[in-house]
C-alpha cells in the first residue's frame, strides 16, 4: 500500500490560540482513517489545514508524495483531494443535478453523464430528486448530495467532516453504510466524526485528538475496546 496523505508536525493558530499542536498522522491507500475527539478538539481544523483553507506555521502536509503546503484550496480538487465540509454547504438555490455537476468542474464533460449515473446508483434518493432545488431537501438528503458532489471529482482521498451531525439515528446508519460501500469500492477516506462508536466501527485506524494534540492511536477495533476510550467517548 502506498501512502496517500502524510501530515507531519503541523501547528495551527487562530490569532494567539494554539489550536493544533504538533499533529502527525498518515493515511494509506484504501484505508478508512478516522479522527475522533470532543467538540473543539481540533478535528475540523486539521481537515481545513489539509485542504488549504488554513495554514500551518510548521511541518508539512504531503499528498501523493507532493508537499501541498502552499497549494490553494481550489487546486486541491484537481489533485484528487475532496472535502465534504461540516454542515454540508450545498448550493441551496440550485437543483440536485446542478449541484452534482458543479462537483465535476475539474472533469472532462464527456464523462459527466456516467458519473451522474454512478452517484445515482449510490444514492437512489438523489435520482428521485434530481430536478429538486437543494434547499428543499432534508438534512440527510443534503448530506448525501454533498458526498455525491465530492465523488463527482473522482477523488483519490475523500475527506468527510462530521457527516452524521444533526441527523436522525436511522439516517446516521444509512450514511455510515454508504461510507462502508464507498470503501469496499476502493475509496480512501479520512473521516472526522463526533460519533466515535460509529466511526471506529468502520475505521481501519483511528487517532484521538484532545485539545489539539493526538493522545492515542490504534486500529478501530483496538480503540473501540479500550477502557479509556469507552469511558471518554463511548459512554461506557
Amino acid at each position: 500500500m502506498s501512502t496517500i496523505l502524510k501530515v507531519d508536525d503541523i501547528n495551527v493558530y487562530y490569532g494567539s490560540i494554539h489550536a493544533i499542536k504538533g499533529v502527525s498522522f498518515s493515511v494509506e491507500e484504501g484505508e478508512i482513517v478516522t479522527l475522533i475527539g470532543a467538540n473543539g478538539a481540533g478535528k475540523s481544523t486539521t481537515l481545513n489545514t489539509i485542504s488549504g483553507l488554513l495554514h500551518s506555521r510548521t511541518g508539512s502536509v504531503s499528498f501523493l508524495g507532493e508537499n501541498i503546503h502552499k497549494v490553494p484550496p481550489h487546486k486541491m480538487v484537481e489533485k484528487g483531494l475532496a472535502l465534504v465540509p461540516e454542515g454540508r454547504r450545498v448550493f441551496l438555490q440550485m437543483t440536485v443535478q446542478e449541484n452534482l455537476e458543479m462537483g465535476a468542474y475539474t472533469q472532462p464533460k464527456s464523462g459527466i453523464a456516467a458519473d451522474l449515473e454512478m452517484v445515482f446508483e449510490l444514492f437512489p434518493r438523489l435520482e428521485e430528486r434530481r430536478r429538486q432545488v437543494a434547499g428543499t431537501l432534508s438534512g440527510g438528503e443534503q448530506q448525501m448530495l454533498a458526498m455525491g458532489r465530492a465523488l463527482m471529482s473522482h477523488p483519490k482521498l475523500l475527506m468527510l467532516d462530521e457527516p452524521s451531525m444533526g441527523l436522525a439515528p436511522i439516517l446516521v446508519e444509512q450514511i455510515f453504510e454508504i461510507i462502508k460501500n464507498l470503501h469496499k469500492a476502493g475509496s480512501t477516506i479520512l473521516l472526522v466524526e463526533q460519533n466515535a462508536q460509529a466511526a471506529l466501527s468502520i475505521a481501519d485506524r483511528g487517532y484521538v485528538l484532545e485539545t489539539g494534540k493526538i493522545v492515542t492511536t490504534g486500529t478501530g477495533a483496538e480503540l473501540l475496546s479500550s477502557p479509556a476510550i469507552k469511558k471518554a467517548y463511548l459512554g461506557g
